[in-house]
């Protein structure tokens, strides 16, 4: 993790290890337990005070694994992970999720290459050591020949700039920075801005406390039944005895998971056909939504807009207020913003202490210590929830801003797209590799599955060097740009780019504006095996300036 606000410490001696990894998450984990396990001497930094990553600071009300989840959003690398831990719910919570992660570092001894409670300050890589040292806000100055940045692809929160809102004398909140101790709703008039996933999980479990809570919607959206249920002892004991096939699906499924992949065409159903088959799954629930009903909703405007005039015609049979129900109409293509799994969303603006503010209608022009002031008028309120998303995919790599070769900082390679190579490397920051980068399928993916995959591949690039006594291994300008063009021709034989999300940017002032995620799902994988046969295409390998310090620390 990162804080420049974070005053440094007196440095101490340098440290030297391997490879450092910035990142206790999931992805962080996996890349201790991989690397230990090949022989490398590695450290972890991470600012939270334990693992977890993202499970770590969002835990919110209503928090919970919203993809196909339990008991598959999971590691796979240890077969005994899956014998002895019993999930309980098909969508997780979050402290359920956050246990398993905890259970996860106590069974492998991960906590003792974890420095918790510290941030990476300054990473800067040195052309004449091919090694990359690390400065933090404890003091530790630490040198390692392979940097690994597990910092997350929503770890970076969004903070809205809106007049006044420091001015805000209430409690405020974001959802991905929540409280550890407990916060109370009780009596309180909420007011919750955004309505992604977090703010859509968040809002009903609050209206069940709160005196008034007080949605102030950016941009109607999708969101589909979760179908949250307990999980069986017969449903765990299945999934163990089939374990094996289970992971060769998951490995196989475009999106890293268990499911048989369809061919049919939306456009090939009759109407009452779609519309049984979309009542099926929308009573089932979960993300067996997307999974399950046809292969063109993604790239179809046709096929797009029947799955999109059938959930704006759910949500008008849940919504009772007419007005308010006219509000939440999306108005993009279904799926071409992350898909959202709600519990009782809709239904909680039948409440009488729910309220809607459209901000296209009636944007927000100020905050004071007691209220926000809307074009239509003041609203007082006790407490501000800010479900405003993340920087996400790119923004926690910008701000941890490495210096490559030159002293060459990211943001300044970072300036007009995300340059790099498989979503993995970047030309210029020599032996730094990402995990759930730019370029890389990360959000579209298993992500634990996906940085299990990621990490072995990298895992195997590092072997390849150290084996060979070479010093440093790069992206190529040219491998940057062929894969730019991969990603991007991907993208746009898809809906996708076509909409405004945060998978475009466009929830960043000033961020570069294009889809940065590799739409290849498990062909991705297949893409990083042909790399690796063809020598390692696309990159380049640098001999070591000293022998001696090639292949350990």
């Amino acid at each position: 993790m990162t804080n420049d606000d974070v005053p440094s410490q007196t440095s101490r001696p340098e440290e030297r290890y391997d490879a450092v990894i910035i990142g206790a998450g999931v992805s962080g984990m996996y890349a201790l337990h991989h690397l230990r396990e090949m022989g490398l001497s590695v450290r972890v930094y991470d600012g939270a005070s334990d693992v977890g990553g993202t499970w770590w600071y969002n835990r919110y009300p209503g928090a919970r694994v919203d993809g196909p989840g339990s008991p598959y959003y999971c590691y796979t690398f240890s077969d005994e992970l899956m014998e002895e831990w019993d999930w309980k719910e098909t969508q997780s919570e979050w402290s359920d999720v956050l246990r398993y992660i905890e259970h996860v570092a106590d069974r492998f001894d991960l906590r003792r290459d974890i420095q918790f409670e510290t941030w990476v300050q300054d990473a800067r890589y040195d052309e004449a050591t091919q090694r990359w040292t690390v400065e933090t806000n404890t003091g530790v100055r630490a040198s390692a020949q392979f940097l690994i940045c597990a910092v997350g692809a929503l770890s970076t929160a969004n903070l809205p700039d809106i007049p006044g809102i420091d001015d805000f004398a209430g409690e405020c909140h974001h959802t991905g920075r929540w409280p550890h101790e407990p916060v109370s709703f009780d009596g309180k008039r909420v007011a919750i801005i955004g309505t992604g996933s977090s703010g859509i999980q968040a809002m009903p479990e609050i209206a069940k406390e709160a005196a008034h809570v007080t949605v102030f919607q950016r941009t109607a959206q999708f969101a589909f039944p979760a179908g949250n249920r307990p999980l069986s002892a017969h449903e765990m004991a299945e999934a163990r005895r089939t374990w094996e096939e289970i992971k060769a699906k998951m490995l196989a499924h475009p999106g890293g998971f268990p499911f048989d992949t369809h061919t049919r065409s939306a456009l090939e159903a009759t109407p009452e056909e779609r519309e049984a088959l979309y009542e099926e799954l929308w009573q089932r629930g979960g993300f067996r939504f997307f999974l399950e009903s046809y292969n063109d909703i993604a790239i179809s405007e046709e096929a797009n807009a029947s799955l999109a005039d059938f959930v704006r015609s759910k949500i008008r049979q849940i919504v009772r207020d007419p007005a308010t129900a006219e509000k939440l109409m999306p108005d993009h293509f279904v799926m071409t913003k992350r898909p959202i799994l709600e519990n009782g969303y809709f239904e909680a603006y039948n409440r009488d202490n729910v309220s809607l503010v459209d901000l296209r209608e009636d944007p927000i022009e100020r905050f004071t210590e007691t209220s926000v002031v809307t074009r239509s008028g003041d609203h007082p309120i006790d407490m501000l929830v800010l479900a405003t998303g993340f920087d996400a995919i790119s923004g926690s790599m910008l701000r941890l801003d490495p210096k490559g070769r030159g002293g060459m900082r990211l943001s300044e390679r970072w300036t007009d797209r995300f340059h790099n190579y498989l979503g993995l490397t970047i030309s210029g920051f020599p032996n730094l590799f990402m995990i759930h980068g730019p370029g890389s399928p990360g959000v579209f993916y298993n992500m634990p599955l996906g940085a299990e995959r990621q990490m072995g591949w990298i895992g195997n690039l590092v072997r390849r060097l150290r084996d060979r006594n070479l010093g440093a291994v790069e992206a190529t300008a040219d491998g940057e740009a062929a894969w730019a063009e991969e990603v991007a021709a991907l993208a746009n034989a898809t809906l996708f780019p076509r909409t405004d999300s945060w998978w475009t940017g466009a929830n960043v002032p000033g961020k570069p504006r294009y889809f940065s995620v590799y739409l290849g799902g498990s062909i991705y994988y297949a893409r990083l095996d042909e790399v690796a046969a063809k020598e390692y295409e696309g990159l380049v390998f640098e001999e070591a300036h000293d022998a001696s310090d090639a292949g350990a620390a």
